[in-house]
């Protein structure tokens, strides 16, 4: 049995992944040995629907598990719940935002690679059929080079479980996953029920926009022979299963499906747009190295 971990399971990936867990053939090898959250109702809820333990503590199962998912709503418990598992070399399922701070993406980021944890997580939305088929098309200049782009997220106005950063990474890694890890700078403006932003690539722009309070996912690219452009429907939609499969692989010994460096990145994007809100300017994003 492959013996895991659910940390912060206030976030509705708790429910799928132990849905997936519980009705699925492929995972009846998974065994789910406690959850935890900083928040004891969600732990309780889940524990009495899917009859699990719910932990006393986060770090309660350091050397007792093959892999840790944290799936907290709140980015500044990521590092935390992951650190103490990290010396173990377990797999681990990162949720999005991977942090919110900077210095701490980095310090995660040194910290899993140089214990050679195998990683995954992030946005579900990267893994979503035709955000993937963009990404592909990018990279094979279908219809020619990439002329430009456009892709809409939600916003929550009032979240209280770290504001901006909470939903942000969703419309962030989206453009990252399509356009390229790596945009140069941001320009980001407010309005009252929107963020525009502006992803400056080296050879085009990314139009983003997060829209308050309001579920529409939609994402385009512009290329020199052809517009291609689709709603994204979460209902129905694989990228839970997707995303749970992929961190069901690295249970199983394949290797990690992205680099600890391109991992943590949507942590520098998100805040490159929060200084750009605050200051009215364009706004480089900060390079790192781990």
């Amino acid at each position: 049995m492959k013996r895991i971990v659910i940390l912060g399971c206030e976030n509705s990936h708790a429910d799928q992944f132990l849905n997936f867990i519980k009705k699925n053939a492929e995972f009846s090898d998974v065994e789910v040995v406690g959850i935890y959250s900083d928040e004891i109702a969600p732990a309780e809820r889940l524990a009495k629907i899917f009859n699990l333990k719910v932990m006393e503590s986060y770090d309660s199962a350091v050397g007792q598990v093959d892999g840790v998912i944290i799936t907290a709503r709140h980015g500044d418990n990521h590092l935390k719940y992951a650190h103490p598992y990290i010396e173990s070399g377990v797999p681990m399922f990162i949720d999005k935002p991977i942090t919110i701070k900077e210095e701490e993406a980095i310090e995660l980021g040194r910290l899993l690679k140089n214990a050679s944890v195998k990683v995954s997580g992030g946005s579900s939305l990267a893994k979503e059929r035709f955000v993937c088929r963009l990404a592909d098309d990018v990279g094979n200049e279908t219809d020619g080079k990439t002329l430009g782009g456009f892709v809409r997220a939600p916003m929550n106005a009032d979240e209280k479980y770290g504001g901006f950063y909470f939903y942000a990474q969703h419309l962030t890694e989206m453009v990252m996953k399509i356009f390229g890890r790596y945009p140069e700078s941001v320009r980001a403006t407010e309005y009252p029920d929107r963020i525009n932003v502006t992803f400056f690539y080296k050879d085009y722009e990314v139009s983003g926009l997060f829209v308050y309070n309001n579920y529409l996912y939609y994402a385009a690219r512009y290329a020199e022979n052809g517009n291609v452009g689709e709603n994204i429907s979460l209902s129905g939609n694989n990228c839970f299963y997707n995303e749970f499969m992929e961190f069901y692989k690295l249970l199983s010994g394949e290797e990690q499906q992205i680099s600890y460096e391109d991992f943590i990145a949507p942590v520098f994007v998100m805040n490159a747009i929060c200084r750009s809100m605050d200051s009215g300017t364009e706004e480089k994003v900060k390079r790192f190295s781990i």
